[in-house]
């Protein structure tokens, strides 16, 4: 049993970082869920609209990020990534959106990448009336990339009225690194590493070498180059000591580099359950909980480390936590 919950633990892992579509429950066959007493959104995939498909980890990735930084916010109630990649490249009415994911708000979006400029649009929809709340057009150079984000980032926080802690508005606006064409190594890291097989997850952790290099700083590169690890390790395509001890110090050094990451404290977490170190592996989800108290997969995580640890009421809990969080949830809920 307790190999089978650490596999589902790398599982779980690698869903949180793919964009590829999971199997869908039962949600659709259902009433419409109710809307939460905060402020909800659902971020759809924005669509790659530079004629080049090899693009669109661009967009993807984009997309991925803008929900990771919502997720920081307890005042906000956000939709998981693995829940709004069911409707890529499809026609979408927001109305369904809400029906479907239970949320007031949608955000949706474009994104051309053309040289060393970047094209963005982003709307904003009331999905219970289709109303817009406010669109806006962004034309910037890519070096500029950072500061577009944290511009849209502040946007939906101010029409939606978010009220930040104290410890949020610290970490709500933090930018992981300054350097662009590491950013884009990472996000190519990320596709590559989405396709998960021995030769893929490679190529992905070659990028994420490559972000590092560009960026000793860059805590997230770190993070998920442990992934890589943890993810060779439990499929045995290298499972030797070193392995696992590689994955457990590079999500070390993310934390080190920045603490308010809660991908790193995941994966260690992840990596102290491996060693059978219960209480610090339960402490560093805890963490993980309070630094993105939206994430679906941060709840399941920390609630498979709770069955590793004979306390099942607790998992029970968290998991109906992210099923609300990410209506359309893999059969691993």
């Amino acid at each position: 049993m307790g190999l089978l919950i650490a596999g589902a633990l790398v599982t779980l892992l690698y869903s949180s970082l793919s964009p590829i579509r999971t199997p869908q429950s039962e949600i659709r066959n259902q009433e419409a869920l109710p809307l939460p007493d905060k402020p909800s959104i659902a971020v759809l995939p924005f669509v790659n609209i530079s004629g080049d498909p090899e693009q669109e980890y661009f967009s993807d990735g984009l997309t991925e990020d803008l929900i990771t930084d919502l997720s920081k916010l307890s005042g906000l109630f956000v939709i998981a990534r693995n829940s709004v990649f069911t409707y890529k490249g499809k026609p979408v009415k927001v109305q369904e959106v809400s029906r479907e994911l239970g949320v007031q708000y949608v955000l949706e979006g474009s994104v051309r990448k053309i040289g060393n400029r970047v094209l963005i649009t982003a709307q904003l929809v009331d999905a219970t009336t289709g109303g817009h709340v406010w669109s806006e057009r962004y034309d910037r150079e890519l070096k500029d990339i950072f500061a577009l984000q944290e511009e849209i980032r502040r946007k939906i926080v101010a029409y939606l009225a978010v009220r930040l802690t104290e410890g949020e508005q610290e970490r709500a606006w933090r930018q992981y690194t300054s350097n662009p064409e590491a950013y884009d190594y990472l996000l190519r890291g990320l596709e590559y590493f989405n396709r998960f097989t021995k030769e893929t997850n490679a190529q992905a952790r070659q990028m994420y070498e490559k972000a590092i290099e560009l960026d000793p700083t860059y805590a997230v590169a770190y993070a998920t180059l442990s992934v890589t690890y943890l993810v060779e390790w439990f499929w045995q395509w290298s499972q030797t000591p070193p392995t696992l001890e590689r994955a457990f110090a590079l999500a070390q050094k993310a934390i080190a580099l920045d603490d308010s990451l809660a991908l790193a404290h995941d994966v260690l977490g992840g990596a102290y359950a491996w060693k059978k170190q219960h209480d610090q592996a339960i402490a560093e989800g805890e963490r993980a909980l309070v630094l993105a108290p939206n994430s679906a997969d941060a709840h399941v995580w920390q609630a498979q480390i709770l069955l590793l640890a004979g306390r099942p009421a607790e998992a029970v809990g968290l998991v109906e936590k992210a099923k609300r969080l990410n209506p359309q949830y893999p059969a691993l809920y």
